[in-house]
C-alpha cells in the first residue's frame, strides 16, 4: 500500500506510514473486513449490518485490543463516557484504561472526544488530545483498544 503523501510502500494492512506517519486511507485497503456485533440485554453477541447502524447515526468500533474487535457502540445522546467503569457507556476493561478515561460530548458544531485527565492519554489520528472534533474515519486510541468513528 502506498503512502498518499510521501509515497512509501507499506505492508498490507498498515493504518500509518512508516516512513512518515500519514494515514493510510481505508479506501486503499483491499479485504478490510471486520464483523460488526453488539451484545444485547442477556450479553449474547448479536451480529449487526454496519452500515444500517451508521445510517441511524453515529457510531464507534473497536478495531482491535482485548480481543473485541467488530464490538460497536452506537452514538446516542448529548454524552457518553468511555473508560474502565462499568457505568461507563463504551466499558473497556483494562487496566490501560482509566476508570474515567475521556467523554465523548454533542456540541453545536458536532461530536467531540475529550480527555478526562487519564494516565495514558487519549488519541486521535495518533495525536494525544485535550479535545477534539470527530470526523468519520478517525481512529481513537484509549488504552490498547483502536476505535474507529463512523458516521454518515
Amino acid at each position: 500500500m502506498h503512502c498518499p503523501e510521501c509515497g512509501f510502500v507499506n505492508p498490507e494492512g498498515a493504518n500509518y506510514c512508516q516512513r512518515c506517519g500519514a494515514f493510510l486511507p481505508e479506501a486503499e485497503r483491499e479485504g478490510d473486513t471486520t464483523a460488526a456485533y453488539q451484545l444485547d440485554e442477556s450479553g449474547e453477541m448479536r451480529p449487526v449490518d454496519l452500515d444500517e447502524v451508521v445510517a441511524e447515526g453515529a457510531t464507534l468500533a473497536i478495531r482491535s485490543g482485548g480481543g473485541r474487535a467488530g464490538e460497536i457502540f452506537e452514538v446516542k445522546g448529548d454524552q457518553m463516557q468511555i473508560g474502565r467503569s462499568p457505568d461507563a457507556e463504551v466499558f473497556l476493561d483494562d487496566v490501560t484504561v482509566s476508570r474515567n478515561h475521556a467523554l465523548l460530548v454533542r456540541r453545536r458544531d458536532g461530536l467531540y472526544v475529550d480527555d478526562l485527565g487519564s494516565l495514558n492519554g487519549t488519541y486521535v489520528n495518533r495525536r494525544r488530545i485535550e479535545s477534539h472534533k470527530l470526523a468519520n474515519g478517525d481512529e481513537l486510541q484509549v488504552g490498547k483498544y483502536k476505535l474507529t468513528y463512523l458516521e454518515r
